[in-house]
């Protein structure tokens, strides 16, 4: 087994992979002391880097095939290429806000891999959230009735006519008519690789859980909602042009943060295709 040299940056997740040149072909043993490293620390970063969107894209089907987004437009030459572009004047960003990739999908990505091309001379951080960290605090009540429960998820708030995520100048949506479709994931997830149980609900897609009262799961998706991305549970990374990070969708979710307004911020993300939550 290649031993990667690897730092964490912080006691809960992440870590910073070095002296690994991405833009190289990798041998089936780099690959895969990544996806246990991966799995371990649920997001990885590597500095550096110089890709194009080819190169980014081979090194991403090494994990998987690669997913086209159902609601944004990729580029013209990949449509599973997303350039993810804020302009300075722009009020909302792409991915603002805490949430889990495209958790409305029946098979939603098993992770994302985002390439800095711009990025604002200070602000633009992404935080990072362990999904398992937040489960194995629940107390063993909490567990037990949430053990079973199943959450209904949708991607109608962001991406039907005038959501969230339509309001971009510089991102172009799609399929409106389609993101109010609703599909249904287990509220504690196992990770099939881990066997880890982690919660497996998000404020941006998830709207309900089978069963209850309105009131009763608004109740209980407020407290999961703030529990889940607790600061005890997080990391936060910094960007520089050329940093690329991979997080494993299955157990993490992310925030970009906006906080560089009056500034310009590129970045290019593709993802990898996943399996059904169970």
């Amino acid at each position: 087994m290649v031993q990667l040299d690897v730092e964490p940056i912080s006691g809960v997740l992440g870590a910073v992979v070095c002296g690994i040149d991405l833009a190289e072909p990798l041998d089936e043993a780099t690959v895969e002391a990544i996806r246990l490293a991966f799995v371990t620390h649920h997001v990885l970063f590597f500095r550096d880097q110089d890709l194009d969107a080819e190169q980014q894209m081979a090194f991403g089907r090494r994990f998987g095939e690669l997913d086209e987004h159902p609601f944004v437009y990729g580029t013209d030459e990949h449509p599973e290429v997303l350039d993810i572009l804020t302009m300075p004047d722009d009020v909302l960003n792409f991915g603002g806000g805490w949430h889990a990739d495209v958790t409305f999908l029946p098979e939603p990505d098993l992770g994302s891999i985002l390439f800095a091309i711009d990025v604002p001379a200070a602000g633009g951080d992404t935080l990072f959230a362990n999904q398992h960290a937040a489960y194995d605090a629940l107390s063993d009540t909490m567990k037990g009735m949430l053990d079973g429960l199943v959450a209904v998820h949708s991607a109608g708030s962001q991406y039907q006519e005038g959501g969230i995520s339509t309001r971009s100048q510089a991102m172009r949506t799609k399929n409106a008519d389609l993101a109010a479709n609703e599909v249904q994931h287990p509220v504690v997830r196992t990770h099939p690789e881990n066997g880890r149980k982690g919660l497996y609900v998000n404020r941006a897609f998830t709207s309900r859980i089978r069963g209850l009262r309105r009131n009763e799961s608004e109740a209980l998706l407020g407290f999961l909602f703030d529990h889940a991305v607790h600061e005890r549970f997080t990391c936060r990374f910094r960007w520089e042009r050329g940093s690329l990070a991979m997080w494993d969708n299955r157990s993490v979710q992310h925030f970009a943060l906006h906080d560089y307004a009056g500034q310009r911020r590129q970045m290019r993300r593709i993802t990898i295709c996943g399996d059904v939550p169970s």
